[in-house]
C-alpha cells in the first residue's frame, strides 16, 4: 500500500537548509518499466500510475539556497536541471535522480561530497518574456544538453491525490544509493501551484546520457509552476 499523503506533512527533524523553487517546469515521458529497472537500484519499487512509469526532466531556478546555519544574505541563486524517475520504498514514494545539472560548481561539489547526488556542472541559461520562457543546459564535460521553449498555460485547480498530476508533482522524499547503502532525504513545502504548458521547441539529450533510450521524441505531459520555498531535512540511511 502507497501512502500519497505522509511524505506531504512536514518532518520532526531538524532543517538541513533551505531553497526558492521557481519557474519549474515538469517534462514526463512513459518509458517501459523494464527500461527503469535495469538503471533503478534493486532495493526501490519503480512507482507507475496506472501501470505506466514515467521518467522526467526539470529545468527551473534556485534561490536561497543555504545551509540552514549559513546568513540568509550570503545564499545562492544558480539555475538547475533534474532527470528524475519515480520509486517507492517500505510503501513511501519518491524520487530517484539520474542525474542533477548545476550552473553553480560550489552546489555540484557540496552535494556529491555531502549528499551522493549525481550532480554536473553545466553552462545554463533562461529568458522569459511574457508567457514564453527559453530555458538551456549545456553540461560542461560531454556536453550533454537539453533546450526548451515553453508557453505558460492556465492555472488549474489543486491537485487531487489521486491524480497524474499529483503523481507528478507533489514528490517530498528523495531515494539515493551510497556505497551500496540506501539513504533517503525528505524536503517540505506547499503543494505546487500548478499550469497546464505548452510545448514550443524541445531538444533534449541528457535522457540517453543517463542511459535512457526507450522514449518518445517529444514528451507526452508538460506542467509549470511558478514554485515553493522548499525546507531541507537530513539524510537518513534506511537499508
Amino acid at each position: 500500500m502507497i501512502d500519497r499523503i505522509v511524505p506531504t506533512r512536514r518532518p520532526s527533524g531538524r532543517i538541513r537548509g533551505y531553497q526558492q523553487w521557481r519557474s519549474l517546469l515538469f517534462l514526463h515521458w512513459p518509458v517501459p518499466v523494464a527500461t527503469l529497472r535495469r538503471l533503478v537500484p534493486d532495493s526501490l519499487e519503480i512507482d507507475t500510475y496506472d501501470g505506466v512509469a514515467y521518467i522526467g526532466v526539470v529545468p527551473f531556478s534556485m534561490f536561497g539556497v543555504r545551509p540552514g546555519w549559513w546568513p540568509e544574505a550570503w545564499a545562492f541563486n544558480f539555475l538547475e536541471t533534474n532527470v528524475r524517475t519515480y520509486v517507492v520504498r517500505d510503501g513511501k514514494p519518491g524520487v530517484y535522480f539520474f542525474s542533477l545539472d548545476a550552473a553553480n560548481g560550489l552546489a555540484v561539489w557540496a552535494a556529491r561530497q555531502f549528499w551522493g547526488l549525481p550532480y554536473f556542472h553545466a553552462k545554463m541559461s533562461l529568458e522569459a518574456s511574457s508567457d514564453e520562457v527559453r530555458y538551456q543546459t549545456v553540461r560542461r564535460q560531454g556536453g550533454a544538453k537539453h533546450r526548451v521553449r515553453y508557453r505558460i498555460g492556465e492555472a488549474l485547480p489543486p491537485s487531487d491525490p489521486d491524480s497524474l498530476e499529483f503523481f507528478f508533482l507533489e514528490r517530498y522524499l528523495l531515494f539515493v544509493e551510497r556505497k551500496g547503502k540506501l539513504f533517503s532525504g525528505q524536503v517540505h513545502h506547499t503543494p505546487y501551484p500548478a499550469h497546464t504548458a505548452e510545448l514550443l521547441e524541445i531538444e533534449d539529450s541528457l535522457l540517453a546520457a543517463a542511459g535512457i533510450d526507450d522514449y518518445a521524441q517529444t514528451p507526452s505531459f508538460a506542467h509549470y509552476s511558478p514554485g515553493v520555498n522548499v525546507e531541507i531535512y537530513d539524510l537518513q540511511q534506511i537499508f
